[in-house]
């Protein structure tokens, strides 16, 4: 333990809370009080750790997508359970029949169930947005819709191009969690980029 706390740079304590939590899996028994963790095992903890620093996931969640990406769940099974994890609950009742129709017109043609939870959170953005006194002017959400299909199409690609069903399991969970950190960091490079060409 205290070998792989080194090579990890994880401390000892954290580790063994992971183990714990069931999101690293034991190492192999040695001695009664030593256990071997390999390649596989620092694999892992980079992995928790990515979740739950980076992709901002708590051990509970991190826990639900490692498990996905464990387990023989279909892809889109593994997607539902890494978009539920990175996405606020929210119940359809809660939202106005007006906004989700808003959202539905956006999004007409997506093949998109009603409890997609970036379907209901988009309808609550649409209520904000009104309820501030921002108006969509020049295709604001058009727009924006259209850069997720851009980005939705990079993320199938990239999981396509994985050799096996955990490696895009894996894909799926990671591209997920760790996209959205991703895509909020670039918009804002990208707009300082235009603000600066439109305001010198």
């Amino acid at each position: 333990m205290a070998e792989f706390s080194t090579t990890s740079g994880i401390p000892v304590a954290t580790i063994k809370y992971y183990l714990r939590e069931k999101l690293l899996p034991a190492g192999e028994s040695e001695t009664a009080n030593q256990a071997s963790y390999g390649a596989a095992h620092l694999d892992r903890l980079r992995l928790i750790r990515a979740l739950i620093d980076v992709g901002g996931l708590s051990v509970v969640s991190a826990r639900s997508v490692l498990e996905a990406i464990d387990s023989n769940a279909s892809l889109p099974e593994a997607f539902k359970v890494a978009q539920r994890s990175v996405s606020a609950a929210i119940e359809p009742g809660d939202l106005e029949p007006a906004d989700l129709a808003s959202i539905d017109a956006l999004l007409e043609g997506w093949h998109v169930s009603p409890e997609n939870p970036g379907r209901l959170a988009a309808a609550r953005v649409l209520s904000a947005f009104r309820g501030v006194g921002q108006t969509d002017e020049r295709g604001w959400y058009a727009r924006y819709a259209e850069a997720a299909l851009l980005i939705a199409a990079a993320d199938l690609d990239e999981i396509q191009s994985r050799p096996d069903r955990a490696a895009k399991a894996e894909t799926v969970v990671v591209g997920t969690v760790l996209g959205d950190a991703l895509i909020s960091a670039l918009r804002r490079a990208a707009q300082e980029h235009v603000t600066s060409q439109r305001y010198s």
